[in-house]
């Protein structure tokens, strides 16, 4: 069954040594853990494959589950061989007590872990799943006819439930690619000077390509002759990146998220109602948006048809909401747009229009803050906008993006398709469901990056989903109190609190967030709105400086008498000089850019850079 790949791995010294472990299951086992250990590079003097706490790790929690199948009874198996493996490695006189104690410790560690991976379906591939379904069937998996007779018998191509055709392509290239880079490194690392025990491959191994020997393992490791079939004649049944034209798409609005978040970890908002269709809509949707977008992008492309992708990303990561045509425009141009209004309401007239009119001045200045608009401003903006109208509109005949007046969106379909898209990218697309089940923190940490309606929506939710109960907002509110006066994210912090509906919240949960460094201020406010008594004398110093910067801020009208008027209206011990240092100890950044405008050379900013929502 193992076949001559990887054969210098000591399997058939370590299960003469472990006769416990001769059956084929406990075999196929071996092979794994063993062949796996030898790629990651583990020091084999002693024959074997000896594991370190760092590699028995990595090959439970992330080789495994990606490369290998196995039935939930064979699971205990492989923690049970390398536990085996540490005694073995001992005995060679390479371990000693202490250290074979962490590595087994490790192992059960690691056990929980590993075989809540290898129940994930983000880990399964087509081969793991096929290879689950073939032996849920009786078929041996180590008798190849076997194998194809039973590929034969199928038509298509069926995922688990909940998940696409496209993610288990996606995941299948990429444990291949990944499978290939490790035979790949073994063989470079190895071929200069090879081991003692010989190397884990050599050139006649890797003669047909190390994509081969990939496959060649995946069988090892799942069922005999799965990877050549699925390869060959029931290619069918695992359609490669070539059956999904809108892959490319997926890792353009990947790219659009990086530009955004730096991390496709870090979620987008999530929608604010879904509309669920069948996989093969979702493929066929996404199919006809990537279309479009390639299609925007040629030679007869328009001013902003090149920027369709980004268009679509921002449509959904404002949480679903309508925005501007004009206001898009106009951050395009030379018209800046007020930073407190990029993420104000868009109303959306009934009915679509189809010819575009710029709104008139006043609904203008609302959307994007200028006032005083000269001719030469509006006919500027009025070009770009109608530029702007027309590669909305373009996107508009695939049915997945509305436009009606000047406000666009994505249509329901519009939202299930992009969502898919994201997801295909490997991006973190929650829906309401996902979001409700985070814990607190988890919830702010993400809600920090998003637009402040997207952001208000989700807390309410998650709120109401926990019974807005005392418990829940204290949650809720201690998530938001662990952010110091002067940190980068204190601004969002502010933010997210101000976006809550604190009519609502327990006077208990509101008190204690008063002595907090930096919302201490608004939760004081909040419970005065109540007619609670009066809790200013338990605010921080640095909380009401914030508050009063935050109302300076918010003013577009500031003038520099402002301050001194906010610090004789606060009591403020030192006046005007003492509050400007506070402020710019509590919050550098907004400080920086408020206190110019009020005459007020402000300290040179920290070294650490800001992370702003683009």
């Amino acid at each position: 069954m193992t076949g001559t790949v990887l054969s210098n791995i000591g399997l058939d010294a370590f299960l003469d040594g472990t006769p416990e472990l001769r059956d084929p299951s406990s075999v196929r086992a071996a092979d794994a853990v063993l062949g796996l250990l030898a790629l990651r590079g583990a020091d084999r003097r002693s024959g074997l494959p000896e594991p370190t706490v760092e590699l028995v790790r990595h090959v439970l929690v992330e080789d495994l589950p990606r490369f290998v199948y196995a039935t939930p009874g064979e699971l205990a198996l492989y923690p049970a061989v390398l536990v085996a493996l540490t005694q073995r490695v001992r005995e060679a006189g390479r371990l000693n007590g202490k250290r074979q104690a962490r590595i087994v410790a490790a192992v059960e560690e690691s056990a929980p872990d590993f075989e809540r991976a290898m129940a994930e379906p983000g880990n399964l591939t087509w081969q793991r799943w096929y290879a689950s379904l073939l032996r849920a069937d009786g078929v041996d998996a180590d008798d190849p006819e076997g194998v194809r007779a039973w590929l034969a018998g199928r038509e298509s191509a069926v995922p688990p439930d909940g998940m696409h055709r496209a993610d288990l392509t996606i995941r299948s290239e990429f444990a291949g690619t990944e499978l290939a880079a490790l035979l790949t490194s073994a063989y470079v690392r190895e071929a200069g000077t090879p081991p003692p025990a010989g190397p884990v491959l050599d050139a006649h191994d890797v003669s047909h390509g190390v994509g081969a020997v990939a496959a060649r393992l995946t069988d090892r490791w799942t069922a005999a002759g799965l990877a050549e079939a699925l390869a060959g004649p029931h290619a069918h049944l695992a359609p490669g990146p070539d059956a999904f034209p809108h892959l490319g798409l997926a890792n353009m609005l990947l790219d659009q998220h990086l530009d955004y978040y730096g991390d496709s970890g870090l979620p987008v908002p999530p929608p604010p109602f879904r509309t669920p269709l069948p996989p093969s809509e979702l493929e066929a949707g996404a199919d006809l948006l990537a279309a479009a977008v390639e299609e925007m992008r040629g030679e007869t492309a328009g001013l902003f048809d090149g920027d369709a992708d980004h268009l679509l990303y921002l449509l959904y990561e404002r949480g679903c909401l309508p925005e501007s045509v004009a206001r898009r425009a106009a951050e395009y141009g030379t018209l800046e747009v007020d930073p407190g209004l990029e993420d104000a309401p868009v109303e959306v007239p009934e009915g679509t229009g189809h010819a575009y009119v710029l709104p008139p001045v006043g609904e203008l200045s609302r959307l994007i803050g200028v006032r005083d608009l000269t001719d030469d401003d509006r006919a500027e903006l009025a070009a770009a906008a109608q530029a702007m109208a027309e590669s909305v509109d373009r996107l508009a005949g695939t049915d997945m993006v509305f436009r009606s007046g000047d406000a666009f969106g994505l249509t329901p379909q519009g939202i299930e398709v992009v969502r898919y898209l994201l997801r295909a990218g490997w991006v973190a697309a929650p829906d309401d469901d996902e979001a409700a089940a985070w814990d607190a923190p988890t919830l702010v940490a993400a809600a920090r990056n998003w637009s402040t309606p997207a952001a208000a929506r989700v807390l309410a939710d998650w709120l109401h989903a926990h019974g807005e109960t005392t418990e829940a907002w204290s949650r809720l509110l201690g998530a938001l109190t662990t952010v110091e006066a002067g940190a980068p994210g204190s601004a969002d912090i502010r933010r997210l609190f101000r976006a809550l509906d604190t009519s609502a919240a327990p006077v208990e949960a509101l008190r204690a967030a008063t002595e907090d460094p930096v919302v201490g201020a608004y939760a004081s406010r909040a419970l005065a709105a109540r007619g609670e008594p009066d809790a200013d004398e338990r605010v921080p110093r640095s909380a009401r400086a914030l508050l009063i910067l935050d109302r300076l801020a918010g003013d577009r009208d500031r003038k520099p008498a402002d301050l001194a008027e906010a610090a004789a209206a606060a009591d403020w011990p030192g006046g005007a000089a003492s509050l400007t240092r506070e402020m710019a100890a509590a919050d550098p950044f907004l400080a920086h850019r408020i206190l110019p405008h009020l005459g007020i050379e402000p300290p040179p900013l920290p070294g650490a850079k800001r992370r702003r929502r683009r």
